[in-house]
């Protein structure tokens, strides 16, 4: 993740931006609603993006012209659902593009589309058939954060086995290279995020569980429905 600037073919940078603008437009359209049918949830939303800004931001060197970190995407995709996260995660890397050099400008579309889009669907994706399944809530919350993070990952070592194939095994070859250095890091990360992630949830559950409610994540204690929220709400 946060491949970096300059580094992918001009072209390969352009299919990425291309392939990563509808979900982030949907998800400007979702957010706009959600802010203005839900204006309380601003400082949720707030909390969300900041701690997929501060856990992206930890920056540990792994495949050349990239690097492994959490991505903290997991725990605002389960909140606020993937289109929402695709703009939270956008903004976060743009940002981290232009103030930290984690990334870059043309390679924005490629860390968008993994980071604020997969890993958040493949998260939210999880998360909902486990809830579906009965598991326990922080027990969805933990993989839904590790698939989110995983996810990540394996779709930047397509992208650049896609844009740097090996010589002698090609496309197939260069994705094994790339997504077998990546594990060595990356598995570890996603298992801490998971970790963290039900922590910060226990924490939410503690300090705003009307928002949780209100959101479909928990119910009220007496199992009494909150006025409009979703019907994914029961634990």
């Amino acid at each position: 993740m946060h491949i970096a600037e300059g580094f992918l073919p001009p072209l390969h940078a352009v299919a990425w931006g291309a392939a990563s603008a509808p979900f982030v437009v949907h998800g400007v359209r979702a957010l706009t609603r959600e802010v203005k049918e839900h204006p309380e949830s601003t400082l949720l939303l707030g909390a969300s993006g900041a701690f997929t800004f501060v856990l992206s931001a930890l920056k540990i060197p792994s495949v050349t012209g990239s690097c492994s970190h959490p991505t903290g995407t997991g725990l605002g995709a389960i909140l606020f659902r993937p289109p929402i996260m695709a703009v939270l995660g956008t903004i976060t890397l743009l940002f981290q593009a232009l103030l930290l050099a984690h990334g870059g400008l043309t390679t924005l579309g490629a860390n968008v589309f993994s980071m604020a889009i997969a890993g958040p669907w493949a998260g939210y994706g999880v998360y909902r058939l486990l809830r579906r399944a009965g598991a326990p809530l922080m027990v969805t919350v933990f993989f839904g954060a590790f698939f989110a993070d995983l996810v990540t990952y394996c779709v930047t070592s397509v992208q650049l086995a896609a844009a740097f194939p090996d010589p002698g095994t090609g496309f197939a070859g260069a994705l094994a290279k790339f997504g077998g250095i990546f594990a060595v890091t990356q598995i570890p990360l996603a298992v801490s995020e998971g970790l963290l992630t039900v922590l910060v949830m226990r924490l939410l559950m503690r300090s705003s569980r009307s928002d949780l409610v209100r959101l479909g994540v928990a119910r009220l204690t007496r199992g009494k429905a909150a006025p409009g929220n979703r019907p994914e709400a029961a634990l």
